[in-house]
């Protein structure tokens, strides 16, 4: 518990990857007191599980004094294996999650805790594609970075590439930048092309001085995009 005396953070991540594993990215949106900020960053082939790792990672890196933070996000992988302490086994038992097998993901993890025990982390699941202003935010921030011009290399990922996975790749990336971001009920998913619908929230979830008083769904894989135009101030 915190003594009140640190600054209280809260944070909304999210991470993906498609095809998974493929190109991926993601979203980071940090709120303390009247501040905000964004970070994202796309890698050329990653993992869902490894982005929503990376998230986490940059979103508690970002912080520059210890604080009392509410981590949030939409990754089991990520708050399971904290709140249920197998991270904490893994890291005990040299990453080793049986005597046969070792943890995945090492090197994210490594990163993470040591970012994470800097500060006082509660971290909190969220249901995604929920509605929630800051969730669907990060979750458009990853689609972006996993799209950009200059991905970077996920280092630490080191599963073999299959043989049709460049070709694969290229075609699908090459696809989506050609497409602009939706405005529109009509305009194409910015993932797998099919045409988006506009939906209403069921419930209005006000985020500091505004609201989305609508977005774009696509119905083929249930992708949103909250749209500026959509956005409603209190």
């Amino acid at each position: 518990m915190s003594d009140g005396s640190l600054k209280e953070v809260v944070i909304y991540t999210d991470g993906a990857a498609g095809p998974n594993p493929g190109p991926g990215g993601y979203g980071v949106v940090l709120r303390y007191a009247k501040h905000s900020k964004e970070l994202s960053a796309g890698f050329k082939r990653t993992t869902n599980n490894r982005m929503e790792l990376w998230a986490a990672i940059a979103g508690l890196e970002a912080l520059t004094s210890r604080c009392s933070v509410k981590l949030h996000s939409d990754s089991k992988y990520l708050v399971d294996s904290v709140t249920r302490g197998s991270v904490f086994e893994w890291r005990n038992n040299a990453w080793r999650r049986t005597r046969k097998h070792k943890a995945k993901n090492i090197d994210l993890w490594e990163r993470f805790l040591a970012a994470y025990e800097k500060h006082e982390v509660k971290l909190i699941w969220v249901k995604g594609h929920a509605g929630i202003t800051d969730n669907e935010r990060c979750d458009q921030l990853a689609a972006d970075a996993a799209m950009s011009a200059d991905p970077l290399d996920d280092v630490g990922y080191t599963q073999p590439v299959p043989k049709s996975a460049t070709s694969v790749t290229t075609t699908t990336t090459t696809t989506n930048r050609r497409i602009p971001k939706p405005k529109n009920p009509g305009d194409l998913c910015r993932k797998c092309e099919k045409p988006l619908v506009k939906r209403t929230p069921k419930k209005r979830r006000a985020v500091k001085s505004y609201y989305f008083e609508w977005y774009l769904y696509c119905k083929n894989c249930r992708r949103l995009y909250m749209v500026e135009e959509a956005k409603r101030y209190n």
